[in-house]
Parts: structure tokens; sequence; C-alpha cells
């Protein structure tokens, strides 16, 4: 069933610096970016997923950047993801949020380091 406290329990966990408002605009998202049925689809298939077995595969550039502090994911799964794909470049962000906040500190890092790890691969300095 449609149950608004499990909207909430989602939004607390990947938006704890989140201010009222903020965590109001991302529990109304979550009504209506996907159906119950496929909320729980979703999930039970990222649960099973298992990246690091295949990551050592990966031979593009890759940016793996992760919050500190993150609620929703470990910090050292970033890091282990990050060790496991090679030559990618890992950036850890001062931030509790899974989804960072503009205006918040680690917002201007990523934006920062996104624009940096961009411009390499299109040869720009």
């Amino acid at each position: 069933r449609d149950n608004p406290a499990y909207r909430q329990i989602t939004t607390t966990r990947q938006l704890p610096g989140a201010n009222a408002e903020q965590m109001q605009w991302m529990t109304d998202r979550e009504l209506v970016s996907a159906s119950v049925e496929n909320t729980i689809r979703f999930m039970q298939a990222s649960s099973k997923a298992d990246v690091l077995a295949r990551a050592g595969e990966v031979t593009v550039p890759t940016l793996v950047l992760h919050a500190r502090d993150d609620g929703a994911v470990p910090f050292e799964e970033g890091r282990m993801l990050a060790a496991a794909i090679p030559h990618a470049q890992f950036v850890a962000l001062e931030s509790k949020n899974h989804i960072l906040l503009e205006g918040e500190p680690a917002w201007e890092t990523f934006v920062s380091e996104l624009r940096r790890f961009l411009a390499m691969g299109s040869g720009a300095s």
C-alpha cells in the first residue's frame, strides 16, 4: 500500500541534512516518480546486484564521488568500488546527504570535480 511513512524514511536516509521544505519536496517526488510496484521491483533487483564482481572490467575513465557520512550507502562501499575499477578517481564529499543539495559545501566540490573530470575527457585543461 501507499504509505507516506515509507517515503519519509527513504527521504530521511537520503537527505538527513535537508530542511523541512527540501524533505517535503523529495517526499512528493517519490510519490510521482514510480509506482509502489516498480519501487519494490527496483529495490529487490538492486539488493541482488553485485557491481564489484564486474568492476574490474570497466575500461573507461571513471569518477566515483561519495559523501563521507552518507546515510543511505556506507562510505567504505564507495571507496571499495573506486578501488575495484582500474584507474578510477575517488573523491570524498563532506556531506551526510546521499543526494547532494545545492548550497551545501559538498555541492561546490561535486560540481568542481565533475567539471574537472569532464574537461580531462575532452582534452581541455
